[in-house]
């Protein structure tokens, strides 16, 4: 019996990766990366595998990247994401809209979530082993009580941008490459907003890992043009 339920348990799903071109045009590249904190890791959120990453995460960090920008979750106790918030099963899942939008024209689908990344909170810090002296910038997500915030670019309805679209344009930035986690959330989001501002977008695949195994959110970004690649790929390129 306990070899045929390990033979049914489907690997990860990777996506293709390709190299970084070197064809001529403007490369000025910018390194994101998302959420590397505790509870993300080892504490109420954490992702399967995201300890693994670390130290090839950190090897991107010390490339010469134009800029270097981490992201944080960073909530009030009572965040709308929380499935405590709302009295209901983590996991489970409400429509949720902006506070400004009085009339509930635009809901959202709102994943409920166990508490996580509360700020102040040991949790909330960024996971040891982690580089973090040579991060430019760091953007926190998730500070309204009731605004929903994956993308490091802006909120879930994309009313209020951070402070990330700014600083890319200030340094001329051509190129995003993503790392860290949840590569079906945090990432995910970030990689497609990224797009949505203009930027050739990288996710460097050996570098994320996800909550679900599947392919859907891998077919998602490759579907808005996001391009995968691997770690060695970004070495060979930046190095």
């Amino acid at each position: 019996m306990a070899d045929s339920a390990q033979k049914d348990v489907k690997p990860a799903y990777t996506p293709q990766t390709e190299p970084i071109p070197d064809d001529g045009k403007p490369f000025v590249p910018a390194l994101l990366v998302i959420d590397m904190q505790n509870d993300f890791v080892y504490g109420s959120l954490a992702v399967p595998g995201a300890s693994n990453i670390i130290n090839r995460v950190n090897q991107l960090i010390d490339l010469p990247f134009t800029t270097k920008v981490a992201t944080r979750d960073y909530h009030p106790d009572n965040h709308v994401s929380f499935a405590k918030t709302h009295q209901q099963e983590p996991f489970s899942r409400i429509i949720i809209y902006h506070p400004d939008d009085r009339d509930e024209l635009k809901g959202l689908e709102q994943v409920l979530w166990p508490v996580h990344c509360v700020a102040n909170t040991v949790g909330a810090d960024f996971v040891p082993g982690l580089t973090q002296t040579m991060f430019e910038k760091t953007i926190f997500k998730g500070t309204h009580r009731k605004v929903e915030s994956y993308s490091a670019f802006r909120d879930a309805w994309a009313r209020d941008e951070s402070e990330l679209p700014g600083h890319l344009a200030e340094h001329g930035i051509t190129d995003v490459f993503c790392v860290g986690l949840a590569g079906d959330f945090c990432v995910k989001y970030t990689a497609l907003d990224a797009v949505d501002y203009g930027y050739r977008t990288w996710v460097v695949v050996d570098c994320v890992k996800s909550i679900s195994q599947d392919e859907v959110a891998w077919d998602k970004l490759k579907n808005a043009g996001v391009h995968f690649t691997t770690s060695e790929f970004v070495k060979k390129r930046i190095a």
